[in-house]
């Protein structure tokens, strides 16, 4: 049987997030995920997947109560909306930016660097790549309209996956966290990437209801050094060797875990059982 055994969001979009024992789930996701996220004057939406520009975000732990607050490098916690709070990303980024809960205030530009891991990027998107200041080979695109989401409002990764991955790569750490999933689900007994044949069906998770919409393409940000996780590129390399899979359109992508839908809002638990319905 099937259980959620993580429940983390991210309030900051890129900084570390903050592990939960249960969480309203609504119609955008889970309550308080990607709430805010770090701009800077150009409009660009802070996001590690460009990480020359936007890495040392994830050095920075964003936890939510009342109000979003950000724990920094050395320890200091300041709360969103503080200048001081926009003053040391600034510095800490070595240009102007700022907390934002408004996804309209940027323009929600996102720059993504381009992998060198086949199934990384889709060729139609490589051939647009360009040279920013900062030496890398970036596309561009937007977040989700309304939203500071990628794409997916919830992110679903298996322990049967990793236990894969991880199988075919003894050397590398794929702890859960590489991956900024929202659940992780164990699934005891299960092959390898089981979320591949939940496409399209639905989950009853707690009190919430899902539709598992497409598997999750993977950026640069596995690899990079995190939440006391060395930097690897190794990780997206075995994930490139063992599941590529068809995104859409844009052909066999490397993923890890599915993107999920929101059909009945509610609460959802550790511990909870995880059914799966499949597409009929």
């Amino acid at each position: 049987m099937a259980t959620v055994t993580a429940l983390r969001r991210y309030p900051v979009k890129s900084m570390l997030g903050e592990s939960l024992t249960g969480v309203a789930v609504t119609a955008r996701g889970l309550h308080g995920d990607r709430v805010a996220a770090v701009l800077d004057e150009s409009g660009a939406v802070g996001s590690a997947k460009h990480p020359r520009k936007w890495g040392p975000l994830l050095t920075c732990r964003a936890t939510l109560s009342d109000q979003v607050t950000v724990t920094l490098p050395d320890g200091t916690e300041l709360v969103g909306g503080d200048p001081e709070l926009d003053a040391r990303l600034s510095k800490l980024l070595g240009r102007e930016v700022f907390v934002s809960d408004d996804p309209a205030r940027g323009g929600g530009a996102l720059e993504r660097a381009v992998p060198e891991y086949e199934g990384g990027l889709p060729d139609v998107l490589r051939d647009t790549a360009r040279t920013d200041a900062t030496g890398a080979a970036i596309t561009s695109g937007r977040v989700a309209p309304g939203t500071f989401f990628d794409y997916g409002r919830v992110h679903l990764v298996t322990t049967a996956s990793l236990a894969r991955l991880r199988a075919a790569y003894p050397a590398g750490d794929f702890d859960a966290r590489r991956f900024r999933p929202n659940l992780v689900v164990d699934t005891p007994g299960a092959p390898g990437f089981p979320e591949d044949t939940w496409l399209g069906g639905r989950l009853r998770v707690g009190e919430a209801l899902f539709r598992v919409a497409v598997p999750t393409p993977r950026c640069v940000v596995p690899t990079l050094a995190q939440a006391g996780l060395p930097a690897d590129p190794g990780i997206m390399r075995a994930v490139a060797r063992e599941h590529r899979v068809p995104v859409f359109d844009l052909g066999r992508l490397s993923c890890v875990g599915v993107y999920l839908d929101v059909l009945e809002p509610g609460t959802v638990r550790l511990g909870d059982t995880v059914d799966v319905q499949p597409s009929p």
